[in-house]
């Protein structure tokens, strides 16, 4: 099989990449943020106002939502069109691990924006798409309650500590078979990497 029909396609390694760097910032942003957010409600001193609190946040909700539609449009297109095969050489429980890791990304991506998103709409505080009073985001249907809020929250924070993790374990995998294994499975979602 030649390289370039054992790669994923270019929406496929699009989509991953721009959701990976998306998670990341996206973890980084929200912990910044409840930081804050602490700092201000704790009286310490910040510079940072409630309405720059505000954006942020609500900037955070909004990309959010953007990671959830990227994730449901790559599961489509996964569904849809063949991924290449593991190379043969591959161990089954190197397999399994991977067939493991690609569902736990996918519960992630997508479970991560539901949690804030349901955690936002218990709260009672209204969230704006882009910051914009006129994109009011509507709320799912959670009871608004401080211990719904809490749980939710809670999860969300634990869910970014999940994907780090998992994008840790995930990247780490990738470069042993590159390195070690001498394989093309990081070469299959990096364009510029050729393996012979």
């Amino acid at each position: 099989m030649t390289a370039q029909t054992n790669r994923y396609t270019t929406v496929a390694i699009t989509l991953h990449w721009l959701i990976a760097v998306m998670l990341v910032l996206l973890i980084v942003v929200g912990w910044q943020a409840g930081d804050l957010r602490e700092a201000l409600l704790s009286g310490q001193e910040t510079d940072a106002t409630l309405e720059d609190v505000r954006f942020i946040y609500n900037m955070h909700k909004t990309f959010g939502l953007l990671v959830l539609v990227l994730s449901l449009a790559r599961l489509a297109w996964r569904f849809t069109h063949k991924t290449p095969p593991m190379p043969e050489t591959m161990a089954g429980w190197e397999k399994f691990a991977a067939r493991f890791a690609h569902i736990a990304f996918y519960v992630l991506m997508i479970g991560m924006p539901l949690l804030g998103w349901a955690a936002a709409s218990s709260s009672g505080l209204p969230s704006y798409l882009f910051d914009s009073d006129a994109l009011r985001l509507p709320d799912l249907p959670v009871p608004e309650s401080e211990s719904v809020h809490e749980f939710t929250g809670w999860l969300h924070g634990r869910g970014g500590w999940a994907i780090l993790v998992l994008l840790a374990i995930h990247a780490g995998a990738a470069l042993k078979h590159h390195i070690f294994d001498k394989d093309d499975v990081l070469a299959r979602m990096l364009p510029f990497l050729k393996r012979s």
